[in-house]
C-alpha cells in the first residue's frame, strides 16, 4: 500500500510549479493541458502528491491540508512566501511548536511547522 496525497485544483501546471518548489520534489506527468501531474519525492521517503484538474472553484476551508514539517526551519518561510505562498496566519506558538498557516496559489491551505528542539520531541515530527 502506498499513500498519495490527491490536491484539486484548476491548473495543475501552475501548482505544479509552486509545489514542486516547495516541497522540492520533482515533476513527472504531461505538459499545461494535463488532467493530473505527479510530483514525487526525489528521495523516495515522502508520499506522491497528484494534482488533478477539476471544473469547480476552491470553496471554503480545506478538510484536510499538508503540513511541512521543517526542523530548524530559518529562512523557510520567506522561501516558499517567495515562491507564491501567502501567508494566512502566524507565526503562532502551539506548545512549542512554531506554526504559519500559509496558501498555496490557488488558496489550498497548509502549514509551516517548526517542530520544538530536543530529541524526544523531534522524532515525533
Amino acid at each position: 500500500m502506498r499513500l498519495v496525497c490527491v490536491l484539486d485544483c484548476a491548473d495543475p501546471d501552475r501548482l505544479a510549479a509552486f509545489w514542486a518548489a516547495a516541497l522540492r520534489y520533482r515533476r513527472q506527468g504531461d505538459g499545461p493541458a494535463a488532467q493530473y501531474v505527479s510530483l514525487l519525492d526525489p528521495l523516495g521517503r515522502g508520499p506522491e502528491l497528484l494534482l488533478q484538474r477539476v471544473p469547480e472553484p476552491k470553496d471554503g476551508k480545506n478538510r484536510m491540508h499538508l503540513d511541512l514539517r521543517v526542523p530548524g526551519a530559518e529562512g523557510e518561510l520567506d522561501r516558499l512566501l517567495r515562491i507564491g505562498a501567502t501567508r494566512l496566519r502566524g507565526p503562532f506558538d502551539e506548545d512549542g511548536w512554531v506554526t504559519t498557516v500559509l496558501a498555496d496559489p490557488e488558496g489550498n491551505e497548509f502549514c509551516l511547522v517548526v517542530p520544538p528542539e530536543g530529541p524526544e520531541r523531534s522524532a515525533a515530527a
